[in-house]
């Protein structure tokens, strides 16, 4: 007896046990949440913020207390540019008080400096002003501020009275070394950037470090890490390509940063990827920039020239770097015949020879500058000066004034730089910069403070009479002002002591 054969299926000769069922239905669970997890993963390791490029600058650091109040540092007239004012630092290893260079206090600088209003004249000739943390030497407010609010009003303080928008942490030797600072630092800096942001304002933040041509050191690295970490919208890592100090054999200088700023890429590249940050457009470069230390460097036999400025800077418009620097502006000239030996370096002169300035080749490309959204105080007006209000003494022809003493004529500040009398007029328009005895400072501002001389009460010390032989320290009063005769004189009206510090007998006292 014969049975019905039944029909053979795909695969003939086996059946779908329950097993095989099981199994089926597994794999079938494993494809749709395979399909599922594959975005989680992605997501899980995709960048999770990213960074945007910002404007390609150049900007020369330029070292306050190191300059006379004559100097001021000018940008191209023909491109926009920035000027990097160096260093704020804490006026001592443990004093929580922003300082210029541990010797000026923000006020002193105000007064002795006219650092405000140099500032403000900086912008006026169309200038970026940032502002540098740090240094070499001294303390920066981190390591002496014990806790990050005491350090957000530190680095405040200075933000607001200069207003700016663009801040550099140079971050060298223990600076760099204290985790416990850098952390503070970081929390700081965060806090900073989200209240300007609260206000529509951006703050940017630029980390300066020291490059070997290895790239950033050990310590560099973390500190990059650490501000990422720490919440901070870091704008861009700023390599000194300076001061190697290993031999750089038959290197130039430019062949050694070329060499230093391809390794700081490959790291900050590195460190973004793990970050998980996203890189702008232009990836690491368009997050770095470069500093070398034009002329005669630290290191005895390392010289940067001009050459090696016109090599490095074709290097940085190739890569598109975001920044351009030099250290210093102050340095920028040749050194005169009277400064002996070149290898020293010398913080008035480069120590090379120079046709050009290294400003002028290293900013070639770099024809941008930062946001700023500093407000100018109004421009003066040329109104006649009143003596009772003027921040400095009313200039006239029938005085004589010393190198450094200060004037207001026509609204205007200006300070001699050389001694000088009688015309032309500090404003004098047909005068070239290296004919005029006189640096325009700045203009007067509303909240400048009279000029007052210092007094005695009556009696204090006799009046001056012109009949009358004075000889060394002698001390007479002349309208309640006390004055010192530093030589032997007799006639010589101790009021021209107050502008004339050379050649007038007399000195205020006080």
């Amino acid at each position: 007896m014969s049975k019905n054969p039944q029909t053979p299926g795909r695969h003939e000769g086996q059946r779908l046990s329950p097993w095989r069922v099981s199994v089926g239905v597994l794999v079938c669970l494993a494809v749709i949440f395979g399909i599922a997890a594959v975005p989680w993963y992605i997501s899980e390791h995709a960048p999770t913020s990213s960074t945007s490029a910002g404007p390609r600058w150049y900007g020369g650091y330029f070292d306050v207390t190191a300059a006379s109040v004559t100097e001021n540092p000018v940008v191209d007239s023909e491109a926009p540019g920035a000027v990097v004012l160096a260093f704020v630092v804490a006026a001592s290893p443990t004093t929580c008080s922003p300082s210029w260079g541990a010797a000026y206090s923000l006020s002193d600088a105000g007064s002795q400096l006219d650092l405000d209003r140099r500032v403000d004249t900086m912008r006026r000739d169309g200038a970026h002003v940032a502002v540098s943390f740090g240094g070499a030497i001294n303390t920066e407010l981190a390591s002496a501020c014990s806790s990050v609010d005491d350090l957000v009003s530190a680095y405040r303080a200075v933000l607001d009275r200069y207003n700016v928008t663009t801040i550099d942490l140079d971050l060298e030797g223990t600076n760099l070394t204290d985790v416990a600072a850098g952390e503070r630092r970081a929390q700081a800096l965060a806090i900073l950037q989200q209240e300007r942001l609260d206000a529509g304002q951006e703050l940017d933040v630029w980390v300066t470090l020291p490059t070997a041509m290895a790239g950033l050191t050990e310590q560099g690295v973390a500190a990059v890490r650490q501000l990422l970490d720490g919440g901070v919208n870091l704008t861009g890592v700023n390599a000194m390509v300076m001061n190697y100090g290993t031999g750089l054999g038959d290197l130039s200088m430019a062949d050694a940063s070329i060499e230093g700023l391809e390794a700081v890429h490959d790291q900050l590249a590195s460190l973004y990827a793990e970050r998980r940050i996203a890189l702008p457009p232009g990836g690491a470069w368009a997050l770095m920039g470069a500093t070398p230390m034009i002329g005669q460097n630290d290191i005895r036999e390392e010289v940067f020239t001009l050459a090696d400025a016109q090599t490095l800077s074709v290097f940085a418009q190739e890569r598109e770097l975001a920044r351009m620097s030099m250290w210093s502006i102050n340095r920028d000239r040749e050194c005169g015949p009277n400064y002996p030996d070149l290898t020293v370096v010398s913080d008035a002169c480069s120590g090379v020879p120079q046709s050009v300035t290294f400003a002028s080749v290293l900013a070639a490309g770099f024809d941008e500058a930062p946001a700023d959204t500093a407000t100018l105080a109004p421009v003066a007006t040329p109104v006649p000066d009143d003596p009772a209000t003027s921040p400095y003494p009313i200039w006239s022809p029938d005085r004589a004034y010393s190198a450094g003493v200060k004037v207001v004529w026509h609204g205007y500040i200006y300070v001699a730089k050389w001694w000088v009398t009688g015309a032309p007029e500090p404003d004098d328009p047909t005068l070239a910069a290296e004919q005029t005895a006189w640096t325009l400072v700045g203009a007067v501002m509303a909240d400048d403070e009279p000029y007052a001389l210092p007094t005695v009460a009556a009696g204090t010390y006799p009046s001056w009479d012109s009949a009358v032989l004075y000889e060394k320290g002698d001390r007479v009063v002349v309208d309640g002002v006390p004055f010192e005769a530093k030589w032997w004189n007799e006639g010589e009206d101790p009021v021209e002591g107050i502008t004339d510090h050379d050649r007038s007998p007399w000195a205020v006292v006080g």
